[in-house]
């Protein structure tokens, strides 16, 4: 069921504000069980529950508070390096907000079907050429497991470095870039990032 924003809607019967519903349609607002069961009569000509729940058990006096709202997927713009292909391109991302302080605030990308082989993890970059500060730093998603099974060789990355990389990179790669250097949030990427990622694929050992 798609969340619904927990906002004030009139009582079906006095239309004081209020955030309940009836539990069972989950379309009529109500302030109070009492009000509910007052205004019975009138209202179960038209309580119809949703196909979902259409055999759940039900009592008059039932009102409960809506779920909230799905946060929505934020889109930004990565850098895909398929291993398959001979170039980087981009390509759109989804992320889903973070609201769990142990996850920081950064949304999170929504990139694992990226990576068949395991799961990905992240490596932030946070300088470009010559070690020079990147001000809105990288952030770099491979998979382990492609690196320690020689999977295949990564050719965009190998076409960018000119094949002068020190270690060969295996498996896909995709960036992201942060809105700046605190990184509670994400901007789009593009070619102008390729410099300070080429750089680090040569640096890589």
């Amino acid at each position: 069921m798609q969340g619904v924003s927990l906002i004030n809607h009139p009582c079906s019967l006095c239309g004081r504000a209020t955030s309940q519903w009836c539990s069972r349609c989950q379309s009529a607002w109500y302030c109070s069980p009492e009000h509910l069961r007052e205004h019975w009569s009138s209202h179960r000509l038209q309580c119809t529950p949703p196909a979902a729940s259409s055999n759940a058990t039900y009592t008059v006096n039932m009102i409960a508070t809506p779920p909230p709202a799905e946060p929505e997927l934020i889109v930004v713009s990565a850098v895909y390096f398929n291993p398959e292909e001979e170039r980087p391109r981009v390509i759109d991302v989804e992320c889903k907000p973070s609201h769990k302080p142990s996850q920081g605030m950064c949304p999170i990308p929504l990139i694992q079907s990226y990576f068949p082989d395991g799961p990905c993890e992240g490596i932030i970059l946070t300088q470009g050429l010559n070690g020079e500060p990147l001000r809105f730093p990288l952030h770099l998603w491979y998979c382990p497991e492609s690196l320690r099974k020689g999977a295949s060789v990564n050719r965009a990355i190998h076409h960018i470095t000119s094949n002068a990389a020190r270690k060969t990179w295996c498996g896909p790669v995709i960036v992201l870039k942060f809105s700046g250097s605190r990184r509670q949030n994400y901007t789009d990427a593009g070619s102008n990032d390729l410099p300070a990622l080429s750089a680090y694929f040569l640096a890589y050992k």
